[in-house]
């Protein structure tokens, strides 16, 4: 009987990955942005949260922050399509790049940002499952500043065949596999770095512990969507209905403010902070 097996791709289970274990993190940094491995020396994880600077201002949360050498590097798996992605990629990059600068240092010194998108939906019109974004002059193509990148990996555009050579692919394959069958597929590859990924997603799912947390985040983010969707069918209801009575308007209302209430004791069941659930209310 085939063991149930956990995603690599949920963000929880990618981070307990990759920062628990810096060979795989090395290997996967080199391997996707096709850079030497050894070029990678210095790999520190940086706090996970990008704190806003007023009181107002967007909650930016990062999977994955990270200064490799003289790079600053953010990777983010998305798992659901959001209409303003593109924007709060930028908004992310742009928070990223300028964290570090400090009082009296130069512009020269802001470090080269690379932000990462593991996404679970398909947001370019074209066939290739990697996308660079980077900066160029209109008319000539030249290349403005080599500070800016951001990279995308459409998930669900990544092919099944595998092939031992292509580590970027292996990469995105391990990222997709949701059965025993398909990490069994990238064990026979003999790549080590790979056998080792796939063996620590079977200790993984051993544990009930992980386990639950798993199903737990898994159940947050589908509540997460569905309040999301909830609350903008409502807002679209609201705004087409004409001529309603104080009292149905203040009916609404309560209404909901309870659903909302509703909504914030279970994201802080699943573990949310207050910052995560005013960022998630926030959006539309």
């Amino acid at each position: 009987m085939a063991r149930d097996v956990v995603s690599a791709k949920l963000d929880i289970i990618f981070k307990k990955i990759f920062t628990e274990n810096e060979d795989m993190l090395q290997s996967f940094l080199a391997d996707i942005l096709d850079i030497p491995y050894d070029d990678i020396q210095d790999i520190i994880v940086a706090k996970q949260e990008l704190t806003p600077e007023t009181i107002d201002g967007k909650f930016s949360r990062l999977d994955l922050n990270l200064k490799v050498a003289d790079k600053l590097i953010n990777v983010e798996i998305q798992l659901k399509g959001d209409n303003d992605y593109r924007d709060r990629t930028l908004f992310y990059w742009a928070k990223l790049y300028t964290s570090e600068l400090k009082s009296g240092e130069t512009y020269g010194q802001l470090k080269k940002t690379i932000c990462i998108n593991i996404i679970n939906f398909n947001m370019f019109d074209r066939s290739d499952y990697h996308t660079e974004i980077v900066t160029s002059i209109k008319d000539t193509g030249e290349i403005f500043s080599d500070k800016f990148s951001i990279h995308f990996f459409e998930l669900k555009k990544v092919g099944k065949e595998v092939n031992p050579n292509n580590r970027r692919e292996l990469w995105m394959q391990f990222l997709n596999a949701s059965s025993e069958e398909e990490f069994e597929v990238l064990k026979q590859t003999n790549v080590p770095i790979m056998n080792k990924a796939v063996n620590i997603i079977y200790d993984l799912s051993e544990d009930t512990k992980i386990r639950e947390m798993a199903r737990l985040r898994e159940k947050a983010l589908h509540d997460e969507a569905s309040a999301l969707a909830n609350a903008k069918n409502e807002g679209k209801a609201e705004g087409r209905a004409e001529g309603i009575s104080i009292g149905e308007a203040k009916g609404r209302a309560e209404g909901k403010a309870e659903a909302e209430t509703d909504i914030i004791k279970k994201m802080k069941a699943y573990g949310m902070s207050e910052e995560q659930i005013k960022a998630i209310l926030s959006k539309g």
